[in-house]
């Protein structure tokens, strides 16, 4: 067996623990965890006792060095995040590189993720997605970033928090097209995915817990490049636009007369 872990841990629902992850907390020796007061209550609820060391994103670099040593030294260790997959958005990448560089073996177990539940959940295209973790926080270089993410002809994901949500929704609205979706609490109670078209869908949001977006920017083989976007229509719709107007409208961007007037008497 190594030793050295990398363990998911369940992000909302425990009983989204795996059997095989349960089996390596109770074999290692030293757990490395991202908040041990969390991990300890997870711990608790498994009824299982180990030491408890930090390991954060503050820490993580000079921490690596006294990991190393651990292992050299013939003791097994498990890594875990808050929750999730370790390394995602989370701490544990840098130790990978240190494992490797030191031909020392490891081991990620599969598990919990927030990333692939808010993929399906959104009805998206599936077949191909880009992560892109969490945006800058200052807002010009989130700006920046976000229509740099108009290049990726894909599902695109992104982690946000929920004190920037609605300034993130807003300049996605500027970029992609609608819907985009957005998921919170994701396994949890009050489990929640609300689907973003306009700025006041964006108040409608409850800024509560962790959020997931997913934006549909694939470009679909399913339409030929003259069908009209019905999403499109609906919102010139909402508006003001007269019927009129709007196949005016779709007739600039190349699209049928006939075909637009079919979607706007549906």
């Amino acid at each position: 067996m190594k030793n050295v872990f990398f363990i998911p841990t369940p992000i909302g629902n425990l009983g989204d623990i795996t059997l095989r992850a349960i089996e390596i907390l109770k074999y290692v020796d030293f757990i490395y965890a991202e908040d041990t007061r969390n991990t300890l209550k997870l711990l608790n609820h498994l009824k299982i006792k180990k030491p408890l060391k930090s390991y954060n994103k503050d820490n993580e670099k000079i921490l690596t060095q006294k990991v190393l040593e651990h292992v050299k030294g013939g003791d097994t260790l498990g890594i875990v995040s808050d929750a999730g997959t370790p390394c995602i958005s989370d701490p544990g990448q840098f130790l990978v590189k240190r494992l490797i560089e030191n031909d020392i073996p490891f081991e990620v177990l599969p598990g919990a993720n927030a990333i692939l539940p808010a993929l399906v959940m959104s009805g998206f295209d599936t077949s191909s997605f880009y992560f892109a973790g969490f945006l800058h926080h200052n807002v010009n270089k989130r700006k920046k970033e976000i229509s740099e993410l108009t290049r990726m002809k894909t599902s695109i994901i992104l982690f946000e928090s929920p004190h920037r949500l609605k300034s993130t929704l807003s300049i996605l609205l500027q970029h992609f097209r609608t819907p985009i979706a957005a998921c919170r609490e994701i396994t949890k109670k009050f489990e929640q995915m609300t689907y973003i078209n306009s700025e006041t869908d964006i108040e409608n949001v409850t800024l509560k817990g962790e959020f997931v977006i997913i934006i549909n920017n694939n470009i679909s083989s399913e339409k030929s490049d003259d069908e009209p976007d019905y999403i499109e229509i609906e919102k010139l719709k909402k508006e003001g636009f007269t019927k009129r107007d709007i196949v005016k409208i779709m007739q600039i961007f190349g699209f049928k007369r006939n075909k637009v007037y079919k979607l706007l008497n549906k």
